[in-house]
């Protein structure tokens, strides 16, 4: 691991909807404003989804992501990581298309299918402005987020010739053989960014076992040619958080997978959970990394190469 300590921001993604709270940016405008105050507070990296401004529907067009990333493009020197998750309904084809046409340092990559369970939330969430938010989330007690090899390799043999590098999200130890495989393919490159993720039903759970076991997995698989970073799921994030800051890992926090602040509490702004996980990183006499740091870190391509 390196000294810097690179801090993540996913500002809305695809699977909290508008009813669930006030904060959740939804339209461009809301997106870039949110993707910037949380730069400023201290992220490197923003990880950005478009929605419809209408009705906040996860909006997957190359189209809808064009205005907040010139608006952020043009004021902030953060490093830009844009989906390929987009939603777990869509195709592999629809969701890696924005990276394809923007060519950005980074893009995230699922690297496994697995189960998607979002309709926990409909015990906590009963109100809801949108008809599609409800039937999303009970949808999901019989959906598989399809991400096959053959689906892996599309996006790599697509996104590759972008120069564009990989936030690998991996919800379970298979999903980092999986990666594994892949990398002894030579179809991906050290340095890896590999994104463990805790806390959704399907994947791994959030307990500090788990995530030792997923860190010690990817030693023993990638050694020291990969960067940790972790992301904990609701009221996880913060406590996975500072496990892996002790530990010498990244972190990921934002309202993508969390919209809280504390117990009972909204995160009223993105930019309000970045200066929490920073105060947690200082606390230990750790320090974040800059946007070019994290540029280092992770040999990134430089944000003159992106195509916005």
């Amino acid at each position: 691991m390196t000294d810097k300590i690179i801090i993540s921001c996913a500002i809305t993604g695809s699977i909290h909807t508008p009813s669930m709270s006030p904060y959740l940016p939804v339209t461009a405008d809301e997106i870039a404003e949110s993707a910037l105050g949380a730069a400023e507070a201290g992220a490197a990296i923003v990880h950005l989804h478009a929605r419809n401004p209408a009705d906040g529907r996860p909006d997957q067009s190359p189209e809808a992501f064009e205005p907040f990333l010139k608006t952020i493009k043009q004021a902030s020197n953060v490093v830009v990581n844009l989906t390929t998750g987009g939603s777990p309904y869509m195709s592999v084809e629809e969701r890696v298309k924005p990276a394809a046409v923007w060519k950005p340092e980074v893009a995230s990559l699922n690297m496994g299918s697995m189960n998607f369970g979002l309709f926990p939330m409909l015990k906590r969430f009963t109100e809801f402005r949108h008809d599609w938010e409800s039937a999303m989330l009970e949808g999901s007690h019989d959906l598989v987020f399809r991400n096959s090899f053959k689906d892996i390799r599309f996006a790599l043999d697509t996104l590759n010739e972008t120069g564009a590098r990989y936030e690998f999200e991996c919800y379970d130890t298979s999903h980092l053989h999986n990666l594994h495989y892949f990398w002894t393919e030579g179809l991906v490159k050290a340095p890896l960014f590999i994104q463990t993720c805790f806390g959704l039903l399907g994947g791994i759970g959030p307990h500090p076992e788990e995530v030792l076991h997923m860190k010690r997995t990817a030693d023993r698989l990638f050694g020291d040619h990969y960067r940790w970073s972790v992301l904990g799921a609701g009221r996880s994030q913060m406590p996975i958080a500072a496990q892996a800051a002790a530990m010498g890992g990244n972190v990921r926090v934002g309202l993508e997978d969390s919209l809280w602040l504390g117990r009972g509490q909204f995160a009223r702004t993105n930019a309000e959970q970045v200066t929490r996980v920073r105060q947690i990183i200082e606390g230990l006499g750790l320090e974040i990394a800059t946007p070019d740091e994290a540029r280092e870190i992770l040999a990134l391509k430089g944000g003159d190469q992106v195509a916005f």
